[in-house]
């Protein structure tokens, strides 16, 4: 018996140095996708309000879940998350486990509350963090930072200090984490004065930003492009609102 077990210990240390142990795999975690589990309850989650479900048709949730990789237990912001259409999302494909921060605008004393925390009360793993976008924490590492339609916003109308946002949320995020960003696209080459005017952003130009924080381009999802958006309207124009031309990117924090 103690030349069995001192064999085996051998092989497990030879394969700590990289060598192969008979008989035994060690299995990575299969890629997430559109019908993973998580994923699956989340879109069927009965707490969604129809309102989110009729939206769904257009934006595509089980899509960009799976491209974001999200997973049981993981620590996700949902940054600008409006009415809260993916913050449910999130909360519910992580888990009970899992933690989701929707990081929003204080509330303003000449208008209503924000509309996101009408949400929390209804998923306890989710947390309403009302910093604003920019200099907000997490009480905790992030495994992915998700920002919607509103990146443009935060260099106008907002006019905040994006090359700062980007590196904080690369401070916020575990080695490996992921950003992912969704907007909508302008012209290509067009400069940052559409951000106040047509509420759209180069696509390119988002790269170069968030690249230069330290973030790692992996992919661009084609789920919400569309090519009969021209890209010279407003996006809040009643013949293009809800089916704008939209790019779909993520970015990785480098492990290590």
């Amino acid at each position: 018996m103690r030349n069995a077990l001192a064999g085996l210990a051998a092989i497990l240390v030879g394969a700590c140095a990289g060598g192969a142990v008979p008989g035994i795999m060690f299995r990575a975690e299969p890629p997430v996708t559109s019908a993973s589990a998580n994923i699956v309850a989340a879109l069927f989650d009965a707490r969604r309000p129809e309102a989110d479900r009729a939206r769904d048709a257009t934006r595509h949730p089980a899509d960009i879940l799976a491209f974001a990789g999200v997973r049981f237990g993981w620590r996700v912001a949902d940054v600008g998350p409006g009415g809260g259409y993916y913050t449910r999302l999130f909360a519910v494909a992580v888990g009970d486990e899992g933690r989701v921060f929707a990081i929003d605008r204080p509330n303003a004393p000449d208008r209503p509350p924000r509309a996101i925390l009408a949400v929390a009360p209804a998923y306890p793993n989710v947390t309403v963090i009302q910093q604003g976008y920019q200099g907000w924490s997490s009480p905790e590492p992030l495994d992915a930072i998700f920002i919607s339609q509103i990146y443009h916003d935060f260099h106008a109308p907002l006019g905040l200090d994006t090359a700062q946002i980007n590196r904080d949320m690369f401070a916020a995020l575990k080695p490996g984490g992921v950003l992912v960003i969704v907007d909508h696209a302008a012209v290509d080459g067009s400069d940052h004065s559409v951000t106040s005017t047509l509420h759209r952003i180069d696509e390119a130009a988002v790269r170069r930003e968030i690249e230069a924080a330290g973030f790692v381009f992996e992919e661009a999802s084609q789920v919400l492009r569309n090519p009969a958006d021209d890209r010279t309207e407003r996006v809040f124009e009643s013949d293009i609102r809800g089916h704008t031309d939209q790019f779909v990117l993520r970015f990785r924090k480098p492990a290590a």
